[in-house]
């Protein structure tokens, strides 16, 4: 399963990023993360229980400000930067002052890169999330599932969950966030059914996200079950939406 050990990491190529600085600001020998989803690159929480310490602000500030500052002495460019890591990055309670520090960073160093945050939107409910999440140019929130039964099944949320909540605290956004979907086969559920399809295309009808990312599993993943859709495949599933004009993006 992909780990990761540092608090900054790469730069790494992206085909879409460009080169790209990865941030993990939880545990670096373990994952934190309040979903426990099928597909998850970096295991099963309790694989990654070993480890719940979070990186002190401090930690975290003091590795950002050495590796940025390198890499623009170096002259190796950085295109965008990324908060991904092990696990679920706004669970951190120093979240929302961690991007006040990359984006200071950012505009002293590398001022055209675009700061991107993965989150599962589960921490939305609080507003200084919301709000450190308004600040930076990538915004990447998930929606997997139509229903909270599907979101049961697939993200096994570890704690309270209402997928009716999630879109609310959404559309706090207007629109100016990305929103993500991963379509994969298993043998408890269809995400293909057409009631399924629909309650999604229903929910990014509500929300108007700017940009759409739709994907399917391309690494090992804990349960062995899954299987994956193809590109065509779901350029069918979201065909009425690109009729709409919605941007979206899809990786097979």
């Amino acid at each position: 399963m992909l780990h990761f050990d540092d608090i900054v990491f790469g730069p790494i190529k992206s085909r879409r990023l460009g080169s790209s600085l990865g941030v993990n600001i939880l545990p670096s020998k373990g994952k934190l993360c309040n979903f426990d989803c099928i597909y998850c690159e970096c295991g099963w929480n309790r694989d990654g229980a070993q480890d719940r310490t979070l990186p002190s602000f401090e930690d975290v500030k003091s590795a950002l400000e050495t590796r940025i500052a390198a890499l623009a002495d170096e002259g190796i460019p950085v295109d965008s930067i990324t908060f991904s890591g092990n696990g679920e990055p706004t669970v951190h309670p120093d979240f929302p002052a961690i991007v006040d520090v990359v984006l200071e960073l950012r505009n002293r160093y590398f001022p055209a890169a675009k700061v991107s945050v993965l989150s599962n939107a589960t921490m939305l409910g609080r507003e200084a999330v919301r709000e450190a999440l308004k600040k930076i140019d990538n915004p990447i929130l998930k929606i997997d599932a139509s229903d909270d039964r599907l979101v049961n099944m697939i993200n096994k949320p570890t704690g309270a969950y209402r997928l009716d909540d999630i879109v609310a605290w959404m559309k706090d956004f207007d629109g100016d966030f990305v929103l993500q979907t991963m379509f994969l086969r298993s043998p408890e559920f269809d995400l293909s059914a057409p009631e399924q399809l629909q309650g999604w295309i229903e929910i990014v009808r509500e929300l108007k996200p700017r940009e759409i990312m739709v994907y399917t599993i391309d690494r090992e993943t804990p349960d062995k079950s899954l299987g994956k859709y193809t590109e065509d495949e779901m350029k069918a599933f979201v065909a009425p939406l690109l009729a709409e004009g919605f941007k979206i993006q899809v990786r097979g």
